[in-house]
């Protein structure tokens, strides 16, 4: 199949404000990285949450922080390209390796007689966590790649217009895939109850589906602002800070 043109713009700029686009970028990967990983340490705890009264939710604190890496990421894509957005994802997944090796440490390191916090305690608190980032980072990684995807598939298609539709449908996409393979994962290997699978799809969508709506106006705020600052103009118009 061959990729469709590309119908937006990439436009050079300053050296100064490229250093300062490189710090931008930094500072967004980093903040990736920290709602990723922590959302794989906190999931063990639950949460209810009935806005309004409309609607029980009953959710893992770990979704909590979720959300925030698709909006990052739909900013860089639309600001700074595709490869640098895949790049952040890359350097998701072998953070969440990092952490998993550090905890998978520290459980096997002994604890003093006057630790706060007691081997046991331990394990219990992270006893889940292996094969949760291991499910986790398979959803993860399907999900994130397919977002940045369909993200660049509306964009081309709409000639860099439209960002809240390429915005909503990619998260929509990647957020029930998410959704549904991480809860088959942890479903196969008994961390989670069968009988609580179709609960917990349903809320966990409705919520990333409501937040998806929610982050919009960000979206359209992050990317209009770094548009305005760097002076890039057109639709769609990307940084090229590659070349």
């Amino acid at each position: 199949m061959h990729e469709l043109p590309k119908t937006y713009e990439t436009d050079t700029i300053s050296a100064k404000h490229r250093r300062k686009a490189e710090t931008l970028y930094l500072i967004l990967a980093a903040l990736f990285v920290t709602s990723l990983v922590t959302s794989n340490l906190i999931f063990q705890k639950f949460f209810h949450w009935n806005p309004l009264g409309l609607f029980n939710f009953e959710l893992s604190v770990g979704i909590i922080a979720y959300p925030i890496t698709f909006l990052i990421t739909d900013i860089i894509s639309e600001v700074f390209g595709q490869k640098r957005a895949n790049n952040v994802v890359i350097a998701g997944i072998f953070a969440s390796f990092f952490a998993l090796l550090i905890i998978i440490v520290s459980d096997l390191a002994p604890a003093t007689e006057w630790s706060p916090i007691s081997d046991k305690e331990f394990s219990k608190a992270f006893s889940f966590t292996y094969l949760a980032v291991a499910a986790s980072l398979a959803a993860y990684l399907f999900a994130q790649f397919l977002d940045v995807q369909v993200f660049h598939f509306w964009k081309r298609l709409t000639k860099g217009k439209h960002l809240w539709l390429r915005n909503n449908l990619s998260t929509f996409t990647s957020q029930f895939v998410d959704t549904f393979t991480v809860l088959f994962l942890l479903s196969i290997f008994e961390i989670l109850e069968w009988k609580l699978f179709g609960m917990l799809l349903l809320n966990g969508f409705l919520f990333k589906v409501v937040f998806a709506l929610l982050d919009t106006p960000f979206a359209y705020l992050g990317v209009y602002g770094l548009r305005r600052y760097f002076g890039l103009k057109g639709h769609g118009a990307e940084l090229r800070l590659d070349d």
